[in-house]
């Protein structure tokens, strides 16, 4: 998206010569590599849901939907550096018809990352709520079918915004809708760890008689959220400054370091599977079955 996630080198000339901090440039290689890693570790996260039948349920399908979201964020930086390669040895014709295009495809898998990743941690947080206090019903409640229809609802949703987004990147209401939604998900997720907590306050007893694994997807899902915010907030900071403050020096100095935040984008999707296999057993059982090449039952 040319206004929205435009690198530091659309930034004023004369803000950058007032700035004491240079750009960090990273080689393209590493975001390349991190990239094609990000996309196989999610691949395989997939192929192990969808290959054992143990692990069809609610809970593994929404984070088969932050795995597809991290994906997409790994297939975004894929596909821009084949369009850059191509582009530098001539194939392609700068600002050309095919090139805008592909960029607004490229762009809106680059939406999609965020938002896919926004309303699967949501779903995720909502999800685990319905099993720690609502246990007895959490089979009725939170049936396949539900499931596959809310999944169904979020990723129509997000892939009609990020193609709005696209269309309307230049407008500044468009940039304020793309950034509020990061911290109306981190509201909407703390809300329910405020109501969590006091509920866990006053029905002490009942939640000690809980499954240990009721708890422990709790505790993974606020270690995905931590490393999520840790590895987007600094994105999301980048176009808010880009946008109300680009000839400000300070926050230059801060733009500076676009292609760290870009890295740490990339980080997520290759941190989040190792999350999966070491807080679940049973992925964890599941990717040495698929790395062993052994056959499922």
């Amino acid at each position: 998206m040319k206004h929205i996630i435009s690198p530091y080198e659309h930034t004023n000339d004369t803000a950058r010569n007032n700035s004491d901090c240079p750009d960090v440039v990273l080689p393209e290689e590493i975001f390349f590599t991190i990239s094609i890693i990000g996309v196989l570790e999610n691949l395989i996260v997939l192929l192990a849901v969808i290959k054992n039948k143990n692990l069809q349920s609610p809970m593994y399908f929404f984070i088969c939907s932050l795995a597809i979201s991290d994906m997409l964020g790994s297939l975004y930086k894929i596909l821009e550096n084949i369009l850059i390669m191509f582009r530098n040895r001539g194939y392609l014709k700068p600002r050309g018809n095919f090139e805008s295009t592909a960029d607004d495809i490229i762009d809106c898998l680059f939406i999609l990352s965020l938002l896919g990743s926004i309303f699967s941690l949501s779903v995720i947080a909502a999800d685990r709520y319905i099993t720690i206090f609502h246990a007895l019903q959490y089979h009725s409640i939170v049936t396949m079918r539900r499931t596959v229809i809310t999944l169904a609802v979020i990723w129509i949703f997000c892939t009609g915004s990020g193609i709005a987004m696209v269309i309307f990147s230049h407008h500044i209401p468009t940039v304020i809708t793309f950034t509020s939604l990061f911290p109306l998900m981190l509201v909407f997720i703390l809300c329910l760890y405020i109501h969590m907590f006091l509920l866990a306050r006053s029905h002490a007893r009942k939640i000690s008689t809980l499954p240990t694994a009721n708890m422990k997807g709790a505790i993974t899902l606020t270690i995905l959220l931590g490393v999520f915010i840790f590895c987007w907030a600094p994105f999301v900071l980048h176009v808010l400054l880009m946008t109300f403050c680009p000839n400000n020096p300070y926050c230059v100095c801060y733009m500076s370091l676009f292609q760290i935040n870009g890295m740490l984008i990339m980080c997520n999707a290759v941190i989040d599977p190792f999350i999966y296999a070491f807080r679940s057993p049973e992925l964890r059982d599941a990717f040495k079955k698929m790395l062993s090449c052994n056959r499922y039952q």
